[in-house]
C-alpha cells in the first residue's frame, strides 16, 4: 500500500438563492461567475456529496473509498473505531448576499431517531463581514413554546432572537438546538458534524426564482430547540502570534487558530485524529516527507492520522484554522 499524503479535494458548491459571487471570483472556487453560490463545501462526506481527492497518486478517488482502504491510517483509529467508513466532520465556506433563513439542527439522539442521520453541532470563523453585518444566535430573552409559536405564526420571530454584530474573525459556536441565522454581509468557515438536517423555522417570507416559498419544520423544530438564556454567544478568544491558540472544543470537534508569520512544525505524534488545515487569511505552504503542499486562501487539506509530522511555512502573514477530534 502507497503512503498517503496530505490530501487536497475538489470543492463542492452549491447555488443558493441567498448566495453571491465571491467563492468563485476571490476564493477562485470552480463554479459559473454568473450563478449565486452560497456554499463551497470542502471537504465533505455527506451522502451524494462525497469530497474527490484532486492531488497526488489518489486523485479521482472518494473519501469514502479512502477510508476503506486506510482506515484508521487516514483517520485515526478511535474515530475509525467509532465511526467506521464515514467522515465524522464537513468543513465548509458560506457566503450570504441575504439573510439566510432562521433554523435549528437536531442533536444526535433526536436526529438518529427520525433521519437515522447524526446531529449537527457547529461553528463559524468569520473569514469577511461588511460593516453592521449581523449573526442571530440564541434567544435575547427567557421564552417557552407558547411565546415562541405565537411569534412564529404572528411573522415577529426575529425580535426574539438574540443578534450580533459579525466582524472578520469572531468566531460562534452554534451546538444542536441553539435557533440561529446569518445576516447578508458574511463570508465565513464552518465546522461542522456531517450531517444535512436542517429545521427551517422562518425564511423571511422569501420566494425564489421558480415563484415558490421554501418548505418549514416548524413541528420538527420545536422540540430540537433550545429555550435557555446563555450570558454569551460569541466566542472570545486572544490572537496570539506563531502560537496555536484554542478556539472550540467540544466532543464533535476541536478547532484552533494558528496566526503565523514564519515557519512552524507540528508533533502529531500524541494525536489519534486526521487534522483539517484551513486558509483564513493568506497562504501557507505545508510541507511533508520532502514535498510542499501549497494551501491557498480558503483552502483546505485533510492530514492523514498516520503522518506524526508536518512543517507550516505562512506565505507573508497567515491564520489558519487546525481542526481535528479528540475521542
Amino acid at each position: 500500500m502507497s503512503e498517503l499524503y496530505p490530501l487536497k479535494f475538489e470543492p463542492v458548491l452549491k447555488e443558493k438563492v441567498w448566495g453571491g459571487s465571491n467563492l468563485v471570483a476571490k476564493y477562485h472556487k470552480p463554479g459559473d461567475p454568473s450563478l449565486q453560490y452560497g456554499e463551497s463545501w470542502e471537504i465533505s462526506a455527506v451522502a451524494d456529496n462525497l469530497s474527490v481527492v484532486s492531488n497526488g497518486f489518489l486523485a479521482g478517488n472518494n473519501i469514502e473509498e479512502l477510508i476503506e482502504v486506510y482506515m484508521g491510517d487516514l483517520t485515526g483509529d478511535s474515530v475509525f473505531d467509532r465511526f467506521g467508513n464515514e467522515f465524522p466532520l464537513l468543513s465548509k465556506l458560506i457566503e450570504a448576499r441575504e439573510d439566510l433563513s432562521i433554523q435549528v439542527h437536531p442533536d444526535d439522539k433526536m436526529a438518529r431517531e427520525r433521519h437515522n442521520a447524526y446531529g449537527k453541532t457547529e461553528m463559524w470563523y468569520i473569514l469577511e463581514s461588511e460593516k453592521g453585518s449581523k449573526i442571530f444566535t440564541g434567544f435575547r430573552k427567557p421564552i417557552n413554546r407558547e411565546t415562541f409559536l405565537d411569534s412564529v405564526s404572528g411573522g415577529d420571530l426575529a425580535n426574539l432572537l438574540n443578534i450580533e454584530t459579525a466582524e472578520t474573525g469572531d468566531v460562534f459556536f452554534t451546538p444542536a438546538g441553539r435557533v440561529h441565522a446569518l445576516g447578508p454581509g458574511i463570508l465565513l468557515a464552518e465546522i461542522q458534524q456531517t450531517s444535512d438536517v436542517t429545521y427551517r423555522i422562518y425564511d423571511w417570507d422569501r420566494i425564489d426564482h421558480a415563484g415558490m416559498t421554501r418548505e418549514l419544520h416548524t413541528d420538527l423544530a420545536l422540540d430540537a430547540l433550545d429555550f435557555n438564556l446563555y450570558d454569551n454567544y460569541k466566542t472570545l478568544y486572544d490572537d496570539k502570534l506563531n502560537e496555536t491558540v484554542k478556539l472550540i472544543e467540544n466532543p464533535f470537534f476541536v478547532t484552533n487558530i494558528l496566526h503565523l508569520d514564519k515557519g512552524l512544525k507540528k508533533d502529531y505524534s500524541q494525536l489519534d485524529s486526521f487534522v483539517i488545515y484551513i486558509a483564513a487569511e493568506g497562504s501557507f505552504v505545508l510541507k511533508h516527507n520532502g514535498a510542499d503542499f501549497p494551501v491557498n486562501l480558503g483552502e483546505a487539506i485533510l492530514l492523514p492520522a498516520v503522518l506524526e509530522e508536518v512543517e507550516i511555512h505562512p506565505v507573508k502573514e497567515t491564520k489558519i484554522l487546525e481542526v481535528y477530534m479528540v475521542l
